[in-house]
């Protein structure tokens, strides 16, 4: 069993083998040679163990991933694998084994973190993907529109209705054969995640004599599942927020025989069991695992007033993840194929676009999405009353492409399926840039990922535009903020004057006495904490905040007045964007000394989504993870981009020689020409 591992200037791995399952164990070991540290990590999130080496910070998580299940489940599903999948899954960790152990003696982060490398399990690359998206569906968000239906009544439940928190989006497009200058379809992809380093995602090449393939691999789970190019056949993903988690308030009781739950008909045993969680220098924490017919309990249990909350989530009921499909997209030729590979899918749910070198376009949803009670989807529901059980699985939609196909967590195609989705703003201005000309091709695809309009800047600047009587100063800002250009560059002083203005009147709204209640704690565990801020709920919602009818006691008007006239009084700072608009990449082992990122330029409702959360802090957590443009003409043509570089060591070249790249909005291209790339070893 013979692999080569070849490398582009980049140090971007390129993998050819004799066969898929001599590839995909290459695979393996490849994710272990250049992410070693990262890949234990993840598996200790995974199985909620990580506060054993990186501290009490991450106990919290540690918790979820107990109380969820999240380790079982993957079990689950993986012994639920057909033979060839699980063999191919197999072969993946085998050679993850083969390279952990002396990848991790030249990763300094496992002698700083006092940890050895373990071994990974069957079912290690299932637990990696249900612990990156258990949150992709945004069920915490239910727990926040609980709160609201409390503190300010049932008519106000979807006030605060946008995306923006912790779930993650991304932008994607299609640009039809004929509307590009090849004659043929070109795909852009830009997922927005948290940044950490290394990235989410590896660029890869996976190549065997069954198939050639280059796209975005998650390290520590085969093949490439969310942006690939065959050569033949290429796709691209977004988070389609659909609703298929659900929430279920239960009654607990301990008896004698062990912990009971109330359903519809009654009291029925829930499965307890007690597992630890150790933590670095401090006490282990214990963890009562409670598992009702509904799912497993995330907050509250069988003490005290026994209220808790359960959680439902499709790979739990139905010991399916979707990774039948992995092997299948390596193989696709067409979209046709593509197509039918994907009514295997599970998790996340996603919006793909694809096309193919024959001129085939598909634009639909993959995933699996359950039939139930509307009300399920708003908030969590009683678990002792009829009506919130799973009835099915829900069609799933899909558009034809007509000249252009856009995609970007906006309540489109997905719509029938969610009920929180993201503010029109990026999807209409991707639109509308597309609309100018026939002429596309992958350098001015490139172009729409780094563009800055704010169009969601409207509602504010259009209020304060109606103030009367300002003073001096705030007349001087005001007509500086209305003449801005509305883009929000790293360069521009007075996107920044926006910006502090709109943190000002988001941290006013936040204080009034209508809203002040929902900053109170209600008990609900730490790591849903993002999802219940009621300032960065505000934040993210102020353009329809504004405007709505639903909160009579405030003034918004007065509110933007002293807003503006605060600042104004203050006096201009002279920051730019940049100098406010920071990157905060996240690391699991982050230095002592936490020194400013650099400058970015984008916001959260811009295409060049650079999140940061107003009211709160300008620094940017999230923003994408990649970026990229298939073309279907000629793959070497394509082009793409990570945030920092290849490699996972600290002190490899290739482990920030992306981004500088990144930052500048720049793409490199795809090289598949072997005779460009550098043979790095061969054997095994």
């Amino acid at each position: 069993m013979t692999a080569r591992v070849h490398r582009d200037a980049h140090g971007i791995p390129h993998l050819r083998a004799a066969d898929p399952l001599a590839l995909v164990r290459a695979q393996g070991r490849n994710a272990a040679t250049d992410r070693a540290w990262q890949l234990e990590v993840e598996r200790h999130r995974a199985q909620g163990s990580s506060a054993a080496f990186l501290g009490p910070d991450h106990l919290d998580w540690d918790v979820f991933a107990r109380r969820a299940r999240l380790a079982d489940t993957a079990r689950r599903c993986f012994a639920a694998l057909d033979e060839p999948t699980a063999a191919w899954v197999r072969a993946y960790v085998a050679g993850v084994n083969e390279g952990l152990r002396e990848s991790a003696r030249r990763a300094p982060e496992f002698a700083a973190a006092g940890l050895a490398p373990g071994r990974w399990e069957e079912w290690t690359p299932l637990a990696l993907w249900l612990s990156h998206h258990i949150l992709f569906a945004g069920f915490p968000g239910k727990l926040w529109r609980d709160r609201v239906a409390r503190v300010l009544g049932e008519d106000a439940v979807h006030l605060f209705a946008t995306d923006g928190l912790p779930a993650s989006g991304s932008n994607g497009w299609l640009v039809a054969p004929e509307r590009t200058a090849a004659g043929a379809a070109l795909i852009a992809g830009d997922p927005h995640r948290f940044i950490e380093t290394p990235g989410v995602y590896q660029q890869i090449r996976l190549a065997c004599p069954e198939y050639d393939v280059v796209g975005l691999a998650v390290p520590g789970v085969p093949g490439i599942a969310h942006f690939g190019h065959t050569g033949e056949v290429a796709w691209a993903i977004t988070n389609s927020m659909a609703d298929y988690q659900d929430l279920y308030h239960e009654r607990l009781r301990r008896t004698p025989a062990g912990v009971e739950a109330r359903g519809p008909d009654g009291w029925h045993p829930a499965e307890a069991h007690t597992e630890t969680v150790e933590v670095a220098g401090a006490e282990p924490v214990a963890v009562e695992v409670v598992e009702t017919e509904r799912g497993p309990v995330i907050a509250g249990g069988p003490d005290g007033d026994g209220r808790a909350v359960s959680l439902r989530y499709p790979p739990r009921v139905t010991a399916r993840l979707g990774f039948e499909v992995l092997p299948a997209l390596l193989r696709a030729r067409t979209v046709g194929d593509l197509d039918r590979a994907l009514y295997g899918w599970a998790e996340p749910v996603n919006v793909v676009l694809a096309a193919d070198t024959a001129g085939g376009l598909l634009h639909r949803v993959a995933g699996a999405v359950p039939a139930r009670d509307p009300r399920n989807l708003i908030r969590p529901v009683p678990a002792w009353e009829p009506g919130h059980e799973w009835h099915g699985w829900q069609p799933l939609p899909r558009a034809e492409v007509r000249g252009a196909a856009v995609m970007a967590n906006e309540r489109g195609l997905a719509g029938p399926l969610g009920i929180e989705f993201c503010a029109p703003y990026r999807a209409e201005r991707i639109a509308e840039l597309l609309a100018d000309g026939t002429d596309w091709t992958t350098e001015r695809m490139a172009a729409v990922h780094t563009d800055t309009h704010l169009a969601s800047a409207a509602p504010l600047l259009d209020l304060l535009a109606t103030l009367p009587d300002l003073g001096p100063e705030a007349a001087a800002l005001r007509a500086e903020l209305l003449a801005w250009d509305r883009r929000m560059d790293a360069d521009s002083v007075t996107a920044a004057r926006y910006a502090e203005l709109r943190s000002a009147v988001v941290r006013r709204y936040a204080a009034t006495p209508e809203l002040a209640g929902l900053a109170a704690p209600d008990g609900l565990p730490p790591v849903f904490a993002p999802w219940l801020s009621a300032t960065a709920r505000i934040g993210f919602a102020l353009p329809h905040v504004l405007g709505t009818g639903l909160l009579p006691g405030i003034d918004p008007a007065a509110l933007v007045r002293a807003a503006v006239e605060e600042l104004a009084a203050a006096g201009p700072t002279g920051e730019t964007w940049g100098e406010r608009h920071r990157l905060h990449a996240w690391s699991a082992l982050p230095a002592e000394e936490a020194r400013p990122g650099p400058a970015l330029a984008g916001d959260h409702d811009c295409v060049l989504a650079t999140s940061c959360v107003p009211g709160i802090t300008d620094l940017s957590a999230r923003a994408s993870a990649a970026r990229l443009v298939w073309d279907l003409a000629d793959r070497e043509r394509s082009a793409w981009i990570v945030p920092h570089g290849a490699h996972g060591d600290p002190g490899h070249p290739h482990h920030r020689d992306q981004h500088p790249l990144w930052l500048s909005g720049a793409l490199t291209p795809v090289v598949t020409d072997w005779t460009r790339l550098t043979e790095e070893n061969s054997g095994h």
